[in-house]
């Protein structure tokens, strides 16, 4: 069903209707649903998880044109981490002057505030505790008197200082999420105290969601498992009524939240060619949802299906083949097309998907071409124990 993100971010915030069948009575019934605590969201790169936390984030605090008032409204109700978070934190290397280093902060009125709740409440050293975890004990980060910059020095236990160092595109993406993990730790912290009479600070009392969008980029996958493992455990010592969103195009961050939350809701987000999307819930870990082998499969179905088969599509077949002959241990994915064809069938892939001459560089194949390419797809799908398993768990 083709819809906006608008469409698809009211319902992430809007209590539904579950349909479920009760198997002794053998019949559907309805059930009212609140919002889950947690909502998982798979995308590919490129499919607009970054627009859908804005578009989120408009929804339930829209601007009434007055910044400072609108910065209020909405971190009063939601906290967002994405790409835009990242974007607030730039180097000033100044290479014409030889000044050392530093990771500056761009100042907003969100920032603004961020940074004198965290230096207010002293927070500066559960940052670096959070960093180091992820890069090691010796990398040292050092806020400035107003936290508006920082710097980063080895300390190795001696009087031998390293001097400031620029360090790593994923160590930078450890630092930032590090400040805003220190603060999602208070707020929740903060929130499990039940009555508000009780809380030691008040201003998060209204808050309803946060929303977290691919905090992964650059990340190695043991720092990848770390970081969805200690983000899960966080999210399950929440007791208040916050609700998270969480998306991501990495199937291994999906998978590990997958498995350490009991209690989410899960989705897939696709982006159609006509910039309409989709928001399909899925149930299982990224390899019985939509890792990329069934994505594939799904696009070379569609196009047989509506007899759209073009030359890119022998391409995406081969790269299925690849997949499973490398996940079955075949030295060679051609060992899986069908024996009385193989050398005829892989020469007809090779030609389709590797031909550079410009005079057969035509995007619509022949009639016995099309056959081709479902006849393949028919015999990888039946043949093999793999995609037999697929089926089954579909």
């Amino acid at each position: 069903m083709a819809r906006t993100l608008e469409d698809i971010a009211q319902q992430l915030s809007t209590p539904g209707i579950v349909r479920k069948t009760v198997p002794e009575r053998t019949r559907v019934i309805e059930e009212n649903r609140p919002v889950p605590k947690v909502q998982l969201i798979y995308a590919f790169n490129g499919t607009g998880k970054t627009r859908l936390s804005r578009v989120f984030k408009q929804l339930i605090a829209p601007k009434n044109g007055h910044d400072g008032e609108d910065e209020l409204l909405s971190r009063n109700k939601i906290l967002y981490f994405s790409a835009f978070t990242e974007d607030l934190f730039y180097w000033d290397n100044d290479l014409a002057g030889d000044a050392e280093p530093k990771l500056k902060i761009q100042p907003n009125s969100f920032t603004n505030w961020l940074l004198t709740f965290l230096k207010d409440q002293g927070l500066d050293g559960n940052i670096v505790r959070h960093f180091q975890h992820y890069a090691g004990d010796k990398l040292t980060p050092h806020f400035s008197l107003d936290f508006s910059e920082v710097t980063f020095s080895l300390e190795r236990g001696d009087d031998e200082h390293s001097g400031n160092l620029k360090i790593s595109r994923g160590e930078e993406s450890n630092f930032i999420w590090s400040i805003f993990y220190t603060l999602l730790d208070l707020v929740v912290t903060v929130l499990n105290t039940a009555d508000p009479e009780e809380r030691d600070d008040r201003q998060f009392d209204g808050l309803e969601y946060i929303f977290i969008d691919d905090p992964v980029s650059s990340l190695d996958e043991n720092h990848l498992i770390e970081l969805a493992v200690s983000l899960a455990g966080l999210i399950k010592s929440s007791q208040s009524a916050l609700k998270f969103i969480i998306t991501t195009h990495s199937p291994l961050f999906y998978n590990v939240l997958y498995n350490e939350l009991n209690s989410k809701t899960c989705y897939l987000l696709e982006r159609f060619d006509d910039g309409t999307f989709s928001l399909t819930e899925k149930n299982g870990d990224s390899n019985k949802s939509f890792s990329y082998h069934l994505h594939l499969k799904d696009i070379i179905e569609q196009a047989i299906a509506s007899n759209q088969i073009q030359k890119y599509h022998f391409t995406l077949l081969r790269n299925l083949y690849e997949k499973t002959a490398s996940f079955l241990g075949y030295p060679k994915w051609s060992e899986l097309l069908p024996d009385d064809k193989q050398a005829y069938l892989n020469r007809i892939i090779q030609f389709t998907s590797h031909s550079t001459l410009s005079n057969e560089a035509v995007n619509v194949p022949s009639e016995p071409e099309k056959r081709t390419v479902a006849l393949l797809l028919n015999h990888l799908i039946t043949h093999y124990s793999f995609w037999q398993q697929e089926e089954q768990n579909g």
